[in-house]
């Protein structure tokens, strides 16, 4: 039967399940400072490297990925007290000589033959170059060196020309066409 004050809290709101005492608050915010200086140079740090990726190149940013990669790997080497010389390479287990891949590493095997790099197809008019799989090998008619050979040989390098690799092949493709040309040529009179 007391009167409650002007500027008092009523005793029910002050006991009930949801209030937070000012010394529970004061609690929390000393947590949170401390994490807070913990981490601070964690923070400044991801804020300097984000500045710094906003005005690197995208090369720059390769080669420091690059080095971020490897040198992680030299630095847990040489914790371990593995002592080799950084310019040394290590040299790569490939009995099967397979292709390496963009990691330094052989391919699988079964990417190897899925793409029929264990097929290797000569080309005489490239002076017996030898191509490894079958993408290379079509790819090689309209590069540089076929070219040339088929200009060597006094042969224009068209369609017609396209997977024929020797140079007998060749010329006798083109004495025929080249009377094809000229019985066209000599019906349309």
């Amino acid at each position: 039967a007391g009167a409650v004050g002007a500027g008092s809290v009523p005793p029910a709101a002050e006991a009930g399940a949801g209030a937070v005492s000012k010394k529970d608050i004061a609690v929390l915010e000393a947590v949170t400072v401390g994490l807070l200086v913990q981490l601070r140079p964690v923070l400044d740090g991801t804020a300097r490297r984000a500045e710094r990726r906003l005005t690197q190149t995208v090369m720059e940013r390769k080669r420091e990925m690059a080095e971020e990669i490897t040198g992680g790997l030299r630095e847990i080497k040489v914790r371990e007290g593995d002592e080799t010389d950084s310019d040394e390479e290590e040299e790569i287990y490939n009995p099967k000589n397979l292709p390496l891949g963009w990691d330094g590493k052989p391919i699988p095997v079964w990417l190897y033959k899925l793409h029929g790099l264990n097929q290797y197809f000569t080309c005489e008019i490239c002076g017996g170059e030898s191509y490894r799989g079958a993408r290379a090998y079509e790819k090689h008619f309209a590069e540089a060196k076929h070219c040339h050979g088929m200009k060597c040989l006094g042969i224009p390098n068209s369609r017609h020309f396209h997977g024929v690799t020797k140079i007998a092949d060749a010329k006798a493709l083109w004495a025929k066409l080249r009377l094809k040309q000229e019985a066209e040529a000599g019906g349309g009179r």
